[in-house]
């Protein structure tokens, strides 16, 4: 898919660049500890100081800017990530790009804090795109996609038809919600608002594995090329800026007892693999990083499904 050409004003890269970083996370649901003129914020058991729109990681020692924020812990590209920091400041354009303006999860706050109360999307009253999608253009497999429907965990939402993907805490509560587009052409996806980053999208087995994804997708799309026994085992997608999901699942089933970290196959991704690691390896617990052999699971799965229906075809 190309990506398309996004013209920025110096106004509108200065507007990014100088958003508060601690605001963007409590939007979020991000939980910060507030000492003096700066805030702290962990990621997994580092720490992260930010102050106003500057952010810095003491244990690598490194920071930036709240562009760089968003491109290293949302694992976006620099357009990608000044659209996602001006949100409804930008003037929508067609199709994709309107999409993006109107179900931005991040939208700038003038002045003062809030806090909204977390609020699952409106269902729609079918799931005919959110199947078409994920099914036929994702390459999901249908049962898998059904094992989650079944408990509710993806549905699709009334007004653009996203696909909404639901996180639980141990009661049962939805406590996190991630929204994908499902439009052919649709690259938007964001968190709702005030949601949990502790209980994003998961599937809770019962023996000691647990895999770690960045996106649904690319969980669903392991688990559809990893079908046998696959439900009892233990999955997470990080749905963006934090790690945090995996620390919640080790907390909640200490039956889990090794990690497999699945993140992307480009720059991001392997970074934050080894970031996760080293913090994995502090805490003496065992695991080891699964590297798609394209660019994500997704893409994989893709490539598999394209050379059995070649071989398919040969056979004809």
């Amino acid at each position: 898919m190309s990506t398309k050409y996004i013209h920025f004003t110096k106004e509108q890269k200065q507007i990014a660049r100088q958003t508060d970083i601690a605001e963007l996370l409590r939007s979020q649901g991000e939980v910060l500890k507030h000492s003096g003129s700066e805030y702290e914020w962990r990621d997994g058991s580092q720490k992260v100081t930010i102050r106003g729109n500057l952010w810095y990681h003491q244990y690598e020692q490194v920071g930036g800017d709240a562009i760089d924020f968003v491109r290293r812990y949302y694992n976006k590209s620099y357009a990608e990530s000044v659209e996602y920091l001006l949100g409804g400041q930008l003037e929508a354009a067609p199709n994709s790009r309107n999409e993006f303006v109107q179900n931005n999860s991040y939208t700038p706050a003038h002045g003062t804090e809030r806090k909204t109360e977390f609020k699952l999307p409106k269902a729609g009253d079918n799931m005919r795109r959110v199947y078409a999608y994920l099914v036929h253009h994702r390459g999901i497999d249908r049962d898998v996609l059904n094992a989650f429907v079944h408990q509710k965990m993806i549905y699709e939402s009334a007004d653009f038809h996203n696909a909404v993907f639901v996180g639980y805490d141990m009661d049962g509560i939805p406590r996190h919600a991630h929204k994908r587009g499902t439009g052919s052409e649709s690259t938007y996806k964001g968190n709702v608002e005030s949601c949990d980053p502790h209980y994003s999208f998961h599937w809770t087995g019962t023996d000691n594995r647990l895999y770690l994804f960045e996106a649904p997708v690319d969980m669903l799309s392991f688990i559809s090329m990893h079908k046998e026994n696959w439900k009892s085992h233990s999955y997470a997608a990080c749905c963006g800026v934090s790690d945090q999901v995996l620390w919640q699942m080790l907390k909640d089933n200490p039956n889990i007892g090794y990690v497999y970290l699945c993140l992307d196959n480009d720059e991001p991704g392997q970074k934050a693999n080894k970031r996760i690691s080293d913090k994995l390896f502090t805490q003496g617990i065992p695991h080891e990083i699964l590297i798609p052999t394209r660019k994500d699971w997704n893409e994989n799965l893709l490539f598999i499904e394209q050379e059995e229906e070649s071989c398919q075809a040969l056979q004809l």
